[in-house]
């Protein structure tokens, strides 16, 4: 599939699928994108090696044996390929498409990753699913695969993070006065996916006089490209502190940029926004 500006909804089947197809789906239509139902089959791991018993059982029953397993494999091949093509298909039953500008489907052999960097040139956003949300901040590690995808991929990511999704009528960038931040802020003000919802610009800690005129650079940005803006400065620890404040708010993103250095942009290379992405109770955009 290699329609321009496509958004991907990254499909498993698994209980967050409904969420990354209407959060897909809503983001199709603010964009104007045609969506995709993408499903990356990764390969069975392989049936364990049989020993060289040929002198035991006889060399005609060991290669009898060994083409058995390999029947075996391309048995449960197909089965996963037929499994496949019915999740896609009861998926698409979960779309209207005429409330999209184009649904397609795309079912492709590989690791989920690989799969994805293959679409970037033809991306305008991949939507995942995030299984589970930790409670503890340094007590469970991120999904590997969508920790994979962020460090991977160049083009924007919406991660969901319930069984249910939720239309936003505001968002959160998470704001340290960074360069990576600041251009989390650019794209936003420029793309039409968050426009006519309120932003709100949220600082952990104890901010310099430096970090606070850049916080209001960019609050003239996004009030400049027509958002509505508030600011507010929450104390703690970024990985503390911004769960904490979005823990009761449903109806919202939370923006981070990706790449970095300080606390706050220390994404998937460092704890902070891995713990933001792990412990985020509402949908989280990584930006670059």
């Amino acid at each position: 599939m290699n329609t321009p500006d496509t958004v991907y909804a990254c499909i498993d089947g698994l209980d967050a699928t409904a969420a990354v197809i209407d959060s897909a789906a809503w983001s199709a239509r603010r964009l104007h994108a045609p969506l995709t139902l993408l499903h990356a089959l990764e390969r069975p791991e392989p049936l364990p090696p049989v020993g060289d018993y040929s002198g035991l059982i006889g060399v005609g029953a060991q290669e009898v044996l060994l083409q058995r397993l390999n029947e075996l494999d391309d048995e449960r091949s197909k089965i996963a390929h037929q499994a496949a093509e019915q999740m896609i298909h009861e998926a698409l039953k979960h779309v209207d498409p005429a409330s999209v500008p184009a649904l397609h489907t795309f079912l492709k052999d590989g690791n989920l990753t690989d799969v994805l960097l293959e679409q970037e040139p033809n991306t305008r956003l991949f939507v995942l699913g995030k299984g589970f949300r930790a409670t503890i901040a340094r007590k469970l590690r991120l999904d590997h695969r969508v920790e994979s995808v962020i460090r991977s991929v160049k083009q924007p990511v919406l991660v969901t993070t319930a069984s249910t999704f939720v239309p936003p009528t505001n968002f959160v960038v998470a704001f340290d006065g960074s360069a990576t931040s600041l251009r989390a802020v650019q794209v936003v003000a420029r793309s039409p996916l968050l426009r006519g919802l309120d932003a709100q610009l949220v600082i952990a800690g104890e901010p310099s006089v430096e970090v606070l005129e850049q916080l209001h650079g960019a609050q003239l940005l996004l009030e400049d490209a027509g958002f509505k803006v508030t600011t507010k400065i929450v104390p703690g620890v970024p990985e503390e502190a911004i769960p904490a404040f979005l823990a009761a708010r449903q109806d919202t993103f939370l923006v981070l940029g990706a790449y970095g250095h300080s606390r706050i942009r220390q994404l998937i290379v460092g704890s902070t926004t891995t713990a933001l992405l792990r412990l985020s109770s509402v949908p989280v955009l990584v930006l670059r």
